[in-house]
Order: structure tokens, then sequence, then C-alpha cells
């Protein structure tokens, strides 16, 4: 852990030389993020509800999601950009020093401008948690934590099975965005609102839902079933055939040649 906060201090040093373009990068990601809650804003004007949720409720499901992959993006970032490691050759730099591979990708890229995205998030949060009805207790709060938690976990298996098919195919897989920036995408609302195989698919395959949509029903009301709170954790499990993938294909990894 030493290492790797001095890795992390590095990287933050590295951007901070060009400061103008740290600042503009970073208020490109809020600004882009302000059009994805500008459209849940104007179907809300004309709406009024989703499915009998609220504007308040949807924002908190918004900002969770919103928040736990701009963590993702910033941390775990090296997984989502692994196709570069191959074609350029640092893969096989990586392979050869003392330490595990993982350690390695996950310091090679930290993009701190993610901070953008992340303070809309927040604000959003902050915005619509008094008016959502959400009676925050100690086990709605540990709700919300344990949500951001399963979301960064969820997003980061994603961005190592992504990683795992570029061993494969050299070039990213450009399907796999469906995944990750659109669950994104799909979880701005309860996913409960785009039908039941829907739903199954991002509980079953993707487990999105075990952290976006379950214990969103009891931090909202919705359910009294206090085991919610924890789904989030089952999240982790995705970890382990992800990553047992991406393993699987390093040791078939032959070298991208000179």
């Amino acid at each position: 852990m030493k290492l790797y906060l001095k890795f992390v201090a590095m990287q933050l040093k590295c951007q901070m030389q060009y400061k103008t373009s740290f600042v503009m990068t970073a208020l490109g990601q809020f600004l882009t993020s302000v059009t994805a809650f500008l459209s849940v804003l104007f179907l809300f004007n004309r709406f009024h509800s989703v499915q009998d949720y609220s504007f308040s409720e949807v924002l908190i499901c918004f900002s969770v999601m919103l928040t736990s992959f701009s963590l993702t993006e910033c941390f775990v970032r090296g997984f989502d950009v692994f196709p570069r490691l191959i074609r350029s050759g640092n893969l096989d730099r990586i392979l050869v020093r003392p330490r595990s591979e993982i350690f390695q990708v996950l310091t090679s890229t930290i993009e701190f401008s993610r901070i953008g995205r992340l303070l809309q998030a927040i604000a959003v949060l902050v915005d619509a948690a008094p008016t959502s009805g959400v009676v925050w207790t100690a086990d709605k709060v540990l709700a919300v934590i344990l949500m951001l938690l399963g979301g960064v976990a969820v997003f980061s298996a994603l961005f190592i099975l992504y990683a795992g098919f570029s061993f494969f195919t050299i070039e990213g897989l450009e399907f796999m965005n469906i995944f990750t920036d659109g669950s994104r995408e799909f979880g701005m609302y309860p996913l409960s609102v785009y039908g039941e195989g829907v739903l199954k698919f991002y509980t079953y395959c993707i487990p999105i839902a075990l952290f976006q949509y379950y214990p969103f029903l009891y931090l909202v009301g919705r359910s009294d079933d206090v085991r919610l709170i924890f789904l989030p954790l089952l999240g982790f499990l995705f970890l382990i055939p992800c990553y047992a993938f991406f393993r699987f294909g390093l040791r078939r990894y032959k070298s991208t040649g000179s």
C-alpha cells in the first residue's frame, strides 16, 4: 500500500505539472456529465415521475452510479486502456519486473481529471438527499457506502474483463462499452423501469443491480428487507471470474514483437 500511494502521488504530481490542461480536462468531464443530468431533468419536467419514482429518488440512483463509475475510471483506468500496453510492447516490460502485473497496470494510469464527474455526482447527491424522503439513519448511510463500494468492484471487474479480451484481439473491443459506459447510462434510472428482462440480465449476468437497484429499494423505503443493504458485497464475487479470464489470457500472451 505504501508503494501504491507513492505511485499515486507521482501520478498526481505529474498531472499537476500542466495545471491548465488538468483543470480544462476536469471541466470537460464535468460538463459532459451535466448533459446526462439535463436529460433526466427535462424528462421529469415533462412526465414528473418514472414508474412512480420521484425526481429526487432518481437523482440518488444517478449520483451513486456516476460516483462509482468516476472512482473506477480514476483508479482502475489502467485496465480500460490496457490494449495500448499490448500494442506498444510496454506489457513485455511489465512482465519482467518483480511486481505483480495487476499492481503495475493499476499504477500505470491514474486519471485524476475524473474528479469533474465525481464533483458533479456529489453535488447531485447533496441536492437530492434532503428532498428524497430518505431518513438518513446509520443503516441508510451504510447502504450508500456499500452501494458505492459494490459499484467500484463491479465496474473494476468489467474493466479487467475488457483487458482480458485484449490478449486475443490486441485492439480493444468496442462492444464492451455497452457494459461499461452503457451500464452507467442505464443506471441513471432504477433498473426496473427497463423491464424484468433487463433487470434479470443486470442481476445474474452483469451484477449492476446488486449495488444499483436492490439496496436502492431499501434506501428509499420501498422495501423493509435489511439484507438488501449487503447485496453490493456480492459484486466483489464478480471480480473472481473476470480476474480468472484475465489470467487465462495472460498465460497465453506471446508478446506483440518489436
